[in-house]
């Protein structure tokens, strides 16, 4: 495991090793994960530009305004948006683009618990989160990042290291059991995350599980199987939480060190150099610094198991096939595959 004050470590030497002037970009920022990870993130480096999604005004004008304490050379904007809906997603991409020629990272937590709703484009209102969202962000600003001259990398916060079975007939998991959704879930995010890096391997893309945190993902969710969920980690939760200090560190070393490169790396891009005991992280595919990581709560790589499930994925084409099913979505909604 990558200890916390080796992550401790390389946050602070972020700002000597890193350029000023670092734009990131953070989905979902506006409680839990990506609030605690876009804080820490405005107090480890130096002149950030900073802009971070969500749906509530409240929030976002509380959380720059904290970051602007945090630290006051930076800029924090706010931009209010439903990410569940692609349409959205392609407006608040455009509205980048105006403002950005380039992007040196890309946090996305965005995503809920839950099932069975219908967005008003039609996808499951869960996977339209997890997957199509949070890909479609990814597309949309792929050139952008291939254009940053320091640090290129795209974190998405859901569960990695989980990876599990596939249901091919039911991709967006209408009907895939609750017990097996996080599996499905995690494996479409880490594939989909494997075709990206095909397109950029000048980008360093890495899937996270973030362990157990406090959070808003179970918000409006109902029925009796999650009310007892919520009852028990209001109950229990305080005591096996990470602390949201330590949840923002991790996430920023996940989110700038040299321990995951991108596949075609160079020194100016990799990250923070590497500290004493910290080696490079092994991808997706079993090799070290292949560009793509799935990476457990302690920053480090999944396991055999789950590399050879993917590798199994691999040899039956799945990715290929989850690619054509979110492009064919994309092309449905907006009529393109992007709106880079």
């Amino acid at each position: 495991m990558v200890s916390l004050s080796a992550v401790q470590a390389s946050n602070g030497r972020i700002a000597s090793a890193l350029p000023s002037g670092l734009v990131a970009v953070f989905v979902g920022a506006t409680n839990g994960i990506g609030e605690a990870s876009l804080k820490q993130f405005a107090k480890d480096t130096r002149k950030p530009r900073v802009y971070f999604v969500g749906r509530s005004q409240e929030a976002g004008t509380r959380i720059a305004a904290e970051c602007k304490a945090l630290n006051a050379e930076g800029e924090y904007t706010f931009i209010k948006g439903d990410t569940s809906l692609i349409r959205n997603v392609d407006e608040i991409c455009a509205d980048l683009k105006r403002k950005e020629k380039s992007i040196n990272l890309l946090f996305l937590t965005i995503g809920t618990l839950i099932a069975g709703v219908e967005t008003a484009e039609k996808l499951h209102y869960a996977a339209s989160l997890v997957l199509y969202s949070r890909t479609r962000f990814v597309v949309n600003l792929l050139p952008e990042l291939q254009a940053a001259t320091s640090l290129r990398r795209v974190v998405s916060v859901l569960a990695a290291t989980k990876e599990g079975p596939i249901n091919t007939a039911d991709l967006q998991g209408w009907k895939v059991p609750i017990l097996k959704q996080q599996g499905q879930g995690a494996s479409l995010v880490t594939l989909s995350l494997e075709s990206l890096a095909q397109k950029a391997p000048d980008v360093s893309f890495i899937h996270n599980f973030p362990g157990a945190v406090k959070t808003g993902i179970a918000r409006g969710t109902t029925g009796a199987l999650m009310a007892v969920v919520k009852t028990v980690f209001t109950l229990l939760g305080p005591f096996f939480y990470i602390p949201l200090k330590e949840v923002g560190e991790r996430h920023v070393f996940l989110a700038t060190s040299a321990k995951y490169p991108a596949r075609k790396e160079g020194a100016a891009t990799a990250g923070v150099p590497l500290g004493e005991g910290v080696v490079v992280a092994r991808g997706t595919d079993g090799r070290p610094g292949s560009g793509v990581y799935s990476v457990d709560v302690n920053g480090e790589s999944a396991g055999p198991k789950v590399e050879e499930l993917l590798a199994g994925f691999r040899k039956e084409g799945l990715g290929e096939k989850v690619w054509e099913e979110v492009e064919s979505q994309f092309v449905r909604i907006t009529g393109k595959v992007s709106a880079a």
